[in-house]
């Protein structure tokens, strides 16, 4: 398979030809270092002259079909410091959550909280629930799944809703994605119930689908709807060791990975198939690190109601309906009542910062469809006029602005650099202006830039949401990096944080090392954009 076409298998759906993969910058996190390149000058636009160090990665061959945009401003001063192309539009990729994330945070608030109850609907005789179990689905991102035990959520640099984008470099974190259906099927059976004689229901009401969305947000997620298998190299010629997760009796393993030689390259495929079978195929070599594939949950809510009656089980409670079968239709009327369980997530900051340091981009999108719901719509598209209010409140120009979903993946997202500065400096001046910088990956230090600057004087300086759009070009085999940036805050000292947006539209990779390098460039822009902030700010500072 091609280059091109590997990439458009990534983020492609239903057999496009053009496809978008949006990822933050956990691609950043396996390289090191820019290359340098030879002068060129840029369009400068305003403010200081950009720093030469920054011209010379601009000037860089890889870049010259392509546009770079910038923009950094003092907010004490409201002085643009240095500007390029701040007025056009440009493809944002995962930047754009900062405008989705900040909306649903002025909204809902850091503490507010998500509560997924489960009631009974019948009679209970004795120990006997006589009707069914009804999980009303409320939106939740990680149903306990990923709650620590001092209540944060947990995450890795490279998300494990990534495998398939940076194949061989997610990982897991260890908290066990079915926890938040055993802890309600605990209290159900704490209430005094051993036995159902019923149905469990998933009430997946909350919101429509959006079709629209690529992640297909759903009311109801377990795991971030997909099957993790983890494969551990053996000897060449053998089988690797493999274990996955959740497992429930709505799926089983076709596995057929062969370990090679060491150095050899490695390569695991998960494909989801009729009756729940997911056939895993590839090789992996002797000497490779575990190795992460995933595959889909189809259907989220028979998924879940699986995974409950077996959570039920588990806590000695019985279900006369079998496990695998269809998830019924809700009743008529919503439940209502004091429920018999229910399970509350950790406050929407710890969502917000998920959803910020590894780019999750299904929370990004849900995030939109619970907007609607606030609003009283179970139309996701509607999300979007809270968005369009947040960002005239915050004094975004709607002219320099274009969003579609909620995490940067499609077409219809573009954003100039200035755009991003109303939205930068409200948030300043809010309560959770601290937690949501804090949010942010941080160069060298958090998120999906834990693994690069570690050894930069810019190293836990840079707080910036990335983000970036690639696309197979078929024609010459390559990929089309259509945007890579960078937006966010630069510890200028003292503290004080100067506000910035840097991308970068269009330059083609012959190779995932020269994708990568792009990356890895618009990283070092902003370490440099970080160390003349903190070298302006000390000047004026000890000036008379």
């Amino acid at each position: 398979m091609s280059f091109a076409r590997a990439w458009s298998r990534l983020g492609g759906r239903g057999g496009a030809r053009l496809c978008v993969l949006t990822v933050g910058l956990c691609l950043l996190a396996l390289v090191a270092g820019a290359c340098a390149g030879s002068p060129r000058d840029a369009a400068h636009s305003g403010g200081d002259p950009i720093d030469p160090r920054i011209q010379k990665i601009m000037n860089k061959p890889v870049y010259r079909h392509g546009q770079f945009g910038l923009v950094v401003v003092d907010p004490a001063t409201r002085r643009t410091v240095t500007s390029l192309n701040a007025d056009r539009l440009f493809v944002p990729g995962s930047t754009t959550k900062l405008f989705t994330v900040s909306t649903a945070w002025d909204t809902f608030g850091s503490e507010q909280r998500t509560t997924t109850p489960v009631y009974a609907q019948g009679e209970v005789r004795g120990d006997t629930l006589e009707g069914n179990l009804v999980l009303v689905a409320s939106g939740d991102l990680t149903m306990g799944g990923r709650t620590k035990p001092d209540g944060t959520l947990d995450f890795k640099p490279v998300d494990h809703t990534y495998a398939a984008a940076v194949p061989g470099h997610a990982a897991l974190t260890p908290e066990n994605p079915l926890a938040g259906l055993d802890s309600l099927a605990k209290q159900v059976r704490d209430r005094g119930i051993t036995h159902v004689n019923g149905d469990v229901v998933i009430d997946n009401r909350l919101f429509a689908p959006e079709p629209a969305f690529t992640t297909n947000p759903s009311p109801i997620i377990i795991n971030d709807n997909i099957i993790d298998i983890l494969s551990t190299p053996t000897e060449p010629g053998h089988q690797p060791t493999f274990t996955w997760r959740p497992q429930t009796a709505r799926n089983s393993i076709s596995y057929h990975v062969k370990t090679v030689a060491k150095g050899k390259p490695s390569a695991i495929t998960a494909t989801a198939g009729p009756h729940g079978v997911i056939t895993v195929t590839g090789t992996l070599a002797a000497d490779a690190a575990p190795y992460l594939a995933i595959a889909p949950i189809t259907d989220p809510a028979a998924f879940a109601r699986t995974a409950l009656i077996e959570a039920l089980h588990r806590a000695g409670v019985s279900v006369d309906a079998a496990p695998t079968g269809p998830n019924p239709a809700p009743p008529a009327q919503p439940p209502h009542g004091s429920p018999m369980a229910k399970l509350v997530s950790p406050p929407f900051s710890q969502e917000a910062r998920l959803i910020l340091k590894v780019s999750h981009n299904l929370g990004a999108d849900l995030l939109v469809c619970l907007l609607a719901v606030h609003r009283g719509s179970h139309n996701c598209e509607d999300g979007f006029a809270a968005i369009k209010a947040f960002d005239t409140k915050a004094g975004v120009d709607l002219a320099q602005a274009s969003q579609a979903d909620g995490q940067g993946g499609v077409p219809g997202d573009a954003f100039t650099p200035q755009a991003y500065i109303p939205l930068l400096t409200y948030v300043s001046g809010q309560p959770q202006a601290t937690q949501f910088r804090e949010a942010l990956p941080i160069l060298g230090t958090s998120g999906d830039l834990a693994l690069f600057g570690a050894d930069s004087p810019a190293k836990g300086k840079v707080f910036a949401k990335t983000g970036t759009q690639a696309a197979g070009d078929s024609l010459t085999g390559q990929t089309l990096v259509t945007g890579r940036a960078m937006a966010g805050y630069l510890d200028a000292g003292g503290g004080h944080y100067w506000l910035f947006d840097v991308v970068f539209n269009d330059a083609k990779a012959a190779s995932t090392d020269e994708l990568l390098s792009i990356a890895s460039d618009i990283a070092q822009i902003s370490a440099l954009l970080q160390q003349d902030a903190a070298a302006t700010a000390s000047a004026t500072a000890s000036s008379p």
